[in-house]
């Protein structure tokens, strides 16, 4: 309780001591249509958990590339979107982000389940390490709320959620009152059936990465959630209500709201 107290108390001193202004977050929010449809109240927690999370986290440059301020805050928001109704200490345990210009290549070496070792030569846009830093390509990230169902940062940043169970594998803490044995199977079937519509060629408006493992498919799915809810919602709407369960949000009536708001502007 006490140290709650304490924690909230430095919480707020940091927040009231942000150098960013109400119309540089006003130009940041405008440009995420994806966050289209907060209320007032959320708009407001979402930007102190971005302050907290730009003070908490180290934004580094890769390839002599410098972190502006408008990239912090656009890469702030989109990051912590999937804990606005969770709170900043779900990503403690881990400090870097570090911001590529363009998609990367990791220079890593890999043993394979044979005791082979293998140089990785992947073209990405993000990865998420266990317990370490996030890595994103700024050309991926600057557009990716624009609402077209991907999402790196969010991606990403799923994936350090699934692993604060200790494993990246699309089981992450379940809040109390959720059931673990109906998120399992509720995923398992989803997975299935959409590794099954991958494999025959079934068109699926959901990137077919997903169908790599139950890890990438809670990250893409998360993505979906909060980037075009009524597609999770119209294909596995099961999947939806434990997202809707596990982010405490609903993506898809926010939406709903905003487009009503748009709507009545006409």
């Amino acid at each position: 309780m006490l140290f709650s107290m304490i924690q909230n108390w430095r919480y707020a001193r940091i927040i009231k001591r942000s150098t960013v202004k109400e119309p540089q977050w006003e130009w940041a929010f405008s440009q995420l249509p994806i966050l289209r449809g907060l209320s007032a109240e959320e708009r407001a927690a979402l930007r102190d958990l971005a302050i907290l999370f730009l003070y908490f986290k180290s934004l580094e440059g890769a390839r002599e590339m410098e972190v502006s301020q408008q990239m912090a805050l656009i890469i702030g928001l989109q990051a912590c979107l999937p804990i606005l109704k969770l709170g900043i200490h779900w990503y403690d345990g881990w400090v870097s982000v570090i911001v590529y210009p363009a998609e990367f290549v990791p220079d890593r070496v890999y043993v394979d389940d044979i005791g082979l070792e293998h140089r990785s030569n992947a073209i990405l846009s993000g990865e998420s390490w266990s317990r370490g830093p996030v890595v994103l390509s700024w050309e991926g990230s600057q557009h990716a709320g624009i609402i077209d169902g991907h999402n790196v940062i969010i991606h990403e940043f799923a994936h350090k959620l699934d692993g604060l169970n200790g494993r990246v594998n699309g089981f992450p803490p379940l809040h109390k009152g959720m059931q673990a044995t109906k998120w399992s199977k509720v995923m398992a079937e989803a997975f299935d059936d959409f590794g099954g519509k991958i494999s025959a060629n079934t068109p699926v408006p959901i990137d077919a990465y997903a169908a790599t493992s139950p890890a990438e498919f809670f990250a893409v799915l998360s993505e979906v959630f909060f980037e075009r809810p009524e597609i999770l919602y119209s294909l596995y709407p099961d999947v939806f209500d434990q997202f809707k369960q596990f982010y405490r949000q609903d993506p898809m009536a926010r939406r709903q709201s905003a487009d009503a708001g748009l709507a009545g502007e006409r």
